[in-house]
């Protein structure tokens, strides 16, 4: 299935300027018996039309927590977004009743959960569950939408795909249940996809073939992906811009090449100098010292302070966090001893 050839509806091309969502000063709590975890704090970014934005950082720095908060999916009883604006196409999101988001949901903006194999419903079979996105966001019929779920299924990859609309998640491997996941979430051409971790537990060969899908359908439909990931390797291949998020903050955005050639913020640091390269010599890796702080315990100043070799002796970054700040056209970081920051005060 092309998905321009079956356009649903016009797709506005873009100069790879024009800015689709805009996230400005988002922050989102959670409740805990121990009190209120602040999952997100005044979390910013942007990400242009047809553009790919990776979001990335260590397990439960605030990640898939802030993709649920753009969709408007935190659970009422676990949580609240509390601040913050979320526009997206002119729009302000939080602004939004839970009807309009539900229009959103899946025709604006389409999502792919971690863990495809618990994210689909085990009794309802794959081409079933595609058909029910297709019919509930653009009111097609039955043997219509059927038929689509199908083609979608074809789009990505799956052989047989009459045969395996028929199938359920748990006759179906890992990556096949990824990429069914993928046409559930592209099956109404979203303007934005957002990704959260979907190579995680693939293997490397599965995880180029989910890729490639993703660079194929963004270049058919000019779609923009908020890219969710832990892996550098795969911000460095499929990113255009990069986000680094530390203990529910962002600390630094820039074009992922220049972050990878130059990072400003000590934790980007850290993370680049950790990686395996080409040409390894055998000298020992690198290792950010100590560990991530607990959401319940984060410390006073900058939360990175404690296992920065500048901050532990620097009594502003122990004692006031830095904002994030753009300290070069395009670049932003949150760092008292980052080049330029002072400058930009």
């Amino acid at each position: 299935m092309d998905l321009i050839a079956n356009n649903k509806r016009d797709v506005k091309k873009s100069d790879g300027n024009e800015t689709l969502l805009s996230v400005r000063n988002l922050s989102t709590d959670f409740f805990a018996e121990e009190g209120i975890v602040r999952a997100v704090q005044d979390v910013g970014f942007s990400i242009r039309r047809g553009r790919t934005l990776a979001l990335v950082g260590e397990s439960g720095c605030g990640k898939t927590a802030t993709a649920l908060s753009i969709v408007r999916l935190v659970p009422a009883a676990q949580g609240k977004i509390v601040g913050g604006q979320i526009v997206f196409e002119g729009r302000n999101l939080l602004d939004l009743s839970e009807r309009q988001m539900r229009e959103i949901r899946g025709n604006g903006i389409g999502m792919i959960f971690q863990e495809p194999m618990s994210s689909l419903n085990p009794v309802y079979t794959v081409g079933d569950q595609i058909a029910e996105a297709i019919r509930l966001h653009q009111e097609k019929g039955c043997k219509e939408a059927w038929a689509d779920a199908v083609e979608m299924l074809r789009a990505v990859g799956i052989a047989d795909p009459q045969r395996r609309a028929r199938e359920y998640p748990h006759q179906m491997s890992g990556g096949m249940c990824q990429r069914v996941m993928i046409a559930v979430a592209v099956s109404c051409e979203p303007a934005l996809l957002i990704a959260d971790e979907p190579t995680t537990a693939l293997d490397v060969t599965t995880q180029g073939k989910i890729l490639d899908l993703l660079d194929r359908l963004q270049k058919q439909s000019e779609m923009s992906i908020l890219l969710i990931t832990h892996d550098l390797g795969v911000v460095a291949q499929r990113a255009d811009e990069a986000a680094v998020m530390y203990a529910s903050r962002i600390v630094e955005t820039a074009d992922s090449r220049r972050l990878f050639v130059e990072p400003l913020h000590p934790y980007t640091q850290g993370l680049w100098e950790s990686l395996l390269r080409l040409g390894f010599s055998g000298r020992r890796l690198r290792v950010i010292p100590g560990s991530v702080p607990a959401p319940l315990q984060f410390p006073a100043g900058c939360k990175f302070h404690p296992r920065c070799s500048k901050g532990r002796s620097d009594n502003r970054c122990r004692s006031v966090e830095p904002e994030l700040r753009e300290v070069e056209a395009g670049r932003c970081v949150a760092c008292w001893h980052a080049r330029g920051y002072e400058d930009k005060a």
